[in-house]
């Protein structure tokens, strides 16, 4: 302990030890409405260290999902199991809150991200597809974040995986689905504490209306047709991310590595792709963190691209989170 006390330190130097006490009380409230969580640190990122970081194991083969049995593999660590609770919180002294994991059993919970750091109206953007669409957001959990964004709360269909995605349902609207968290209420950041809005506390995640499950869901993909010599080597979505502009960089570059992956093209396309990223302004490790969410999500390996388990589009365990507040 005497070991891991002095790791706690060295990351969070007078970190409040009430903190992780609140975290780990808002964790087993969560746990007994079924909810599987994991600890936080305050980034928002997982609190526990993976067992595979720096051995030879993490740079060959599928990356382990908890299978070797240790804890720190972000999201896959999640349970509603409190003994099991206490024991990640005992593992990590310096965790200051918690995050809930999407797609788990029995409320398959489906966060949807109303992000304001974005400049844009998400809340606005949301509204305008519920008109076009024709659906109606439930009354359901909100949480509202410190940046003053809102987590919608939802539960989806047992037999259907909703993916994580980044601004792909609308500006700002950020998916939190099977492989993703949401910072659970009470969670303590650098930036501030996340609560329930008020009203919301006792609600159930409420069903997702169809429409928007509909649109949650990736797109068909096309019938095989014979590629362009463009498309084989991935040139268009070079220029697409050496395109991006401030505030739409980590997105495009994410959005970009997503098609490679699902066209076969990833391994081959994911160092120009870093590239492409890192002359926009990216600095290299953001890159690669987000090209290896992308392919993650998309299930295959990432070439040379390395990363723990779980992070998201931003490099934050998502999926992560994968959260974005």
């Amino acid at each position: 302990m005497a070991t891991t006390d002095r790791y706690a330190r060295a990351r969070h130097p007078g970190h409040p030890r009430q903190a992780t006490t609140l975290a780990l009380a808002h964790a087993l409230s969560a746990a007994e409405r079924g909810l599987a969580v994991i600890p936080l640190s305050r980034t928002k990122l997982p609190a526990l260290r993976s067992p595979h970081r720096d051995t030879p194991e993490a740079q060959a083969g599928p990356p382990c999902r908890g299978e070797c049995g240790r804890l720190g593999h972000g999201v896959y660590d999640a349970s509603a199991d409190p003994a099991r609770v206490r024991a990640m919180f005992a593992a990590a002294p310096w965790a200051t809150g918690y995050g809930i994991a999407c797609g788990l059993p029995p409320h398959h919970l489906v966060g949807i991200d109303l992000d304001t750091k974005t400049g844009t109206d998400s809340s606005a953007a949301l509204r305008e597809l519920a008109l076009r669409h024709l659906f109606t957001i439930p009354p359901t959990v909100v949480v509202v974040t410190p940046s003053g964004g809102r987590h919608l709360w939802l539960t989806g269909p047992p037999d259907v995986a909703i993916p994580n995605s980044a601004s792909r349902l609308a500006p700002g609207i950020d998916v939190r689905g099977a492989g993703g968290y949401l910072v659970g209420p009470g969670s303590r950041t650098d930036h501030g504490v996340y609560a329930t809005a008020p009203g919301t506390a006792h609600l159930p995640p409420a069903p997702c209306p169809r429409a928007l499950l509909h649109l949650l869901l990736p797109p068909p993909r096309p019938t095989a047709t014979a590629p362009s010599a463009e498309d084989t080597h991935g040139h268009g979505l070079i220029h697409f991310v050496l395109a991006a502009h401030e505030g739409q960089r980590n997105t495009r570059l994410f959005w970009a590595a997503c098609r490679a992956y699902e066209n076969g093209i990833g391994p081959t396309l994911s160092e120009p792709l870093i590239q492409a990223a890192v002359h926009t302004g990216l600095t290299r490790r953001e890159a690669r963190s987000t090209v290896a969410s992308a392919a993650r999500m998309t299930g295959r390996r990432g070439g040379g691209v390395r990363n723990g388990a779980g992070a998201g589009p931003e490099g934050r365990s998502r999926g992560g989170d994968a959260e974005s507040p």
